[in-house]
C-alpha cells in the first residue's frame, strides 16, 4: 500500500514537472514572439523613417541643383523694374503648415510640372546658354519622378479630394498667368528675366513644402 501511495506520489510529481516545463516553454515562445514582433515593427518604423528622409534628401539636393542652374543664367533685375509683376502666389505655397504628405507631395510635384513647361517656352531673345536651360529641364523632370511613389499610391486609394482638385486649380491658374505675361511680352529678355526670379521665389517655396513629405 505505502509502495503504492509512493507510486502515485512520484505520478504527480513528475505531473507537476511536465504542466511546469510546458508553461515555462509557452513563456518563452510567448516572449520570443514579441520580441520579433517588437523589432519587426521598430524595423518598419525606421525603414519608412528612412523611406521619409530619402525623399526629403533627394528632393532638397535637385532644389538646390535647379536654384543653381537658374542663377547662372543671365538677367539683371534692376535693369527691368518696369517689367515687375504681381503673379500672385496662391497661399497653398505660401502657407503650407496645414499640409498633409500627400498634399505637399501633389502641390510640390503640380508646381514642377509647370516650372518645366514654363522653361519649354521660346528662351531665344535672352542670350541664355541652351546647356544650362536643359540641364534644368532634366533636373527638374528628375525631380518630379521623385515624387510618382507617394502620388501614384495615393491615386490607387483614391484619395484625390476636392479640396486637392481646387489646390491645383489655384495653381494652374497662378502659372498660366505667368505663360500669359511671356507671351503678351513677347518673350523679351526683361520678361523671361522677371519670371527666372520668380521661379527662383518657387524653389524657396519647394524647399518649405519638403519638410512636410
Amino acid at each position: 500500500m505505502e509502495k503504492g501511495h509512493s507510486n502515485c506520489n512520484l505520478w504527480k510529481t513528475a505531473l507537476a514537472q511536465e504542466v511546469v516545463g510546458d508553461t515555462v516553454s509557452v513563456f518563452i515562445m510567448t516572449r520570443k514572439c514579441l520580441l520579433q514582433i517588437a523589432l519587426l515593427l521598430c524595423f518598419s518604423t525606421t525603414a519608412i523613417s528612412m523611406s521619409g528622409n530619402l525623399l526629403g534628401f533627394l528632393q532638397r539636393r535637385s532644389n538646390f541643383q535647379s536654384q543653381k542652374l537658374l542663377w547662372q543664367l543671365n538677367g539683371r533685375l534692376e535693369y527691368c523694374l518696369k517689367d515687375r509683376m504681381n503673379f500672385e502666389v496662391p497661399k497653398e505655397i505660401t502657407q503650407p503648415q496645414q499640409l498633409q504628405k500627400e498634399d505637399a507631395a501633389l502641390i510640390i510635384y503640380e508646381m514642377l510640372e509647370n516650372i518645366f513647361t514654363i522653361f519649354r517656352g521660346d528662351f531665344s531673345r535672352t542670350g541664355w546658354n541652351e546647356t544650362i536651360v536643359e540641364n534644368l529641364l532634366a533636373n527638374v523632370y528628375q525631380h518630379a519622378e521623385h515624387l510618382n511613389t507617394i502620388l501614384k499610391e495615393k491615386w490607387e486609394e483614391k484619395e484625390f479630394t476636392r479640396g486637392k482638385f481646387m489646390s491645383t486649380l489655384y495653381l494652374k491658374r497662378y502659372y498660366g498667368r505667368i505663360l500669359h505675361y511671356l507671351k503678351a511680352k513677347e518673350y523679351s529678355h526683361c520678361a523671361w528675366t522677371i519670371v527666372r526670379v520668380e521661379m527662383l521665389r518657387n524653389f524657396y517655396f519647394i524647399n518649405r513644402l519638403t519638410s512636410y513629405l
